[in-house]
């Protein structure tokens, strides 16, 4: 599917609600499928990626259906599959799956599209065999066949600051005697930490080090902010399309994802945060943005894990800051949908960017006037084509995106909400 974007001449003006967080998302139909009991999961992510997830819960035993809300009714106990459980392009369901089901009594196999199916497993396939866990793999890519077994307990230190490693290796800990511990060198996303222990395990953080013993989760409420990485794009409009003025409510403001506002703040950004509660032990609040003279920075170190996914609209949001962009210690980005790096320097560099590829990352001179009158390809990968929708907002001329239909995985509501800010 083509999308074409137009220059936007009135700026971006209103307030939208932020769709459910995908992380959160993912976490709370897994988390409560583990409980004993009924749990409640109000706000629900309906992108493709938790929907994943949903479908692999279902197909090992969990009784859920949609009320007003996703209610999932389990013993605590997963059942043996009868098929390969289908993780479709989610790598979030495929990794932390692998360690929920590594520990079971029986043998599962997770496959997933072409492009999960490219996707690096090592990073969670050695952490889990020194567990003794016994995965089957071909290059340690998917599809992977999980012999599950009695699992003991690591003390595992982590070269890759990663939640989705981390997470995969704590889901494991729950089903082992013992005490598990994985540390990283940064802190990356904790929500898996933050809706453990809202659930009753026996798990303590220290620092980087979080330590997880053998404990039955109890089934809770579990209420599903928005996600900041979607409010990313509007973040970035806002910022970048002049006379703009927006709020976006109920967005997840969790310290280990709120990168890009700092980011954006230390680039001169006029942000404001309204009304900041906690929900179901997360930060959450309305964010209210204003278009802004921008000025570059340095991106790199302890910050990278805490906005890894937002770097390709972030790299948009700098070809508008005045002066020299650095975002380095970010390879991971190679590993992703598509090699993000590659990707975004190509695809920034049509539209007229002044942007090079970095081994770990990108250098972006500003304040560049993109020049659009071009087509822009996707790679497959969602993201991208949402930082250049936020970018074909201010092309001089307009912008034709191919593969759009690759939004619909994580936001499916992306276009109505840009739309309704123009209104």
């Amino acid at each position: 599917m083509q999308k074409i974007i137009n220059k936007i001449n009135n700026g971006l003006k209103g307030t939208i609600t932020i769709p459910a967080d995908k992380s959160v998302s993912h976490r709370a139909v897994m988390f409560a499928s583990l409980a004993n009991g009924k749990s409640v999961i109000k706000n629900f992510s309906k992108g493709q990626d938790p929907l994943s997830s949903l479908k692999v819960c279902k197909a090992l035993g969990i009784d859920a259906e949609f009320k007003d809300n996703l209610i999932i009714k389990s013993s605590g106990n997963l059942s043996a599959p009868s098929e390969a459980l289908d993780c479709g392009n989610s790598g979030t369901t495929m990794r932390l799956m692998s360690g929920i089901l590594a520990g079971q009594n029986f043998i599962s196999t997770l496959i997933g599209d072409e492009s999960l199916s490219k996707r690096p497993m090592k990073r969670i396939i050695e952490p889990l065999s020194l567990m003794g866990a016994e995965i089957a793999a071909d290059n340690f890519k998917a599809p992977l066949t999980i012999y599950g077994k009695k699992l003991h307990p690591i003390d595992y230190v982590s070269k890759l600051a990663s939640a989705q490693v981390k997470s995969c290796i704590l889901l494991a800990g729950l089903n082992v005697d013992g005490k598990t511990t994985f540390t990283e060198p940064y802190i990356s996303r904790n929500h898996t930490e933050i809706m453990l222990k809202y659930m009753g395990a026996n798990i303590s953080v220290d620092k980087n080090t979080v330590t997880v013993e053998k404990s039955q989760l109890e089934p809770r409420t579990i209420e599903v902010c928005g996600d900041i990485s979607s409010a990313a794009y509007f973040i970035v409009a806002g910022l970048i399309v002049p006379n703009s003025k927006i709020i976006l409510k109920n967005v997840g403001l969790n310290p280990t994802r709120t990168g890009i506002l700092e980011v954006a703040e230390k680039m001169g950004g006029n942000i404001e945060i309204l009304d900041k509660r906690n929900i179901s032990g997360e930060d959450v609040g309305d964010i209210q943005i204003s278009y802004s003279d921008l000025k570059s920075c340095v991106i790199e170190g302890e910050i990278i894990p805490r906005l890894i996914d937002e770097l390709p609209v972030i790299a948009v949001l700098a070809t508008q800051a005045e002066g020299t962009t650095v975002i380095k210690d970010a390879q991971d980005l190679r590993n992703k949908e598509s090699d993000r790096i590659k990707a975004v320097v190509t695809e920034l560099k049509k539209i007229g960017a002044n942007i090079e590829e970095t081994p770990d990352g990108f250098i972006i001179n500003g304040k560049t006037n993109l020049k659009g009158d071009t087509e822009v390809d996707t790679y497959h990968d969602h993201r991208l084509a949402m930082s250049l929708y936020a970018a074909g907002l201010i092309c001089d001329k307009p912008i034709s995106i191919n593969g759009f239909e690759w939004v619909d995985i994580s936001f499916p509501e992306f276009d109505k909400l840009f739309t309704s800010l123009t209104l």
